[in-house]
């Protein structure tokens, strides 16, 4: 099971972003697919979720800016965001693995990671 995330970069407050999470050894048929973020100095934060059926979640004050989506035949999953802010600039991370793997793990407790792309959001 591997995820490999890419797409992170810098962009100007109110600017938009896409990144994405290509998995291999699985597919999304099987598996939920969550995206969390760390800022330098702070706890990891849970953004958004989707199910092996599409079923989506996102964390607090993440729903309305953000949007995640996914490509099965490219086996990849997407988080679209837009109206970004400096208090977005984080280390946002996939993952996979949760305590049923069909499922979003509530507590973004997961037991595969990708590594990381750094978004940040600075004039």
């Amino acid at each position: 099971v591997q995820l490999q995330a890419s797409g992170g970069g810098l962009v100007q407050p109110g600017g938009s972003l896409r990144i994405s999470c290509t998995l291999s050894g699985f597919t999304l048929d099987d598996y939920a697919i969550a995206w969390a973020r760390q800022a330098p100095g702070k706890e990891r934060e849970g953004v958004s979720c989707i199910t092996s059926d599409g079923t989506t979640y996102y964390g607090n004050y993440m729903e309305g800016r953000f949007t995640i989506s996914r490509d099965k035949a490219k086996n990849t999953v997407y988080l679209q965001m837009n109206s970004l802010k400096p208090e977005d600039t984080a280390v946002y991370y996939c993952a996979t693995g949760g305590r049923f793997n069909y499922l979003c793990a509530a507590d973004y407790e997961y037991d595969y990671w990708g590594q990381g792309t750094q978004v940040t959001v600075s004039s």
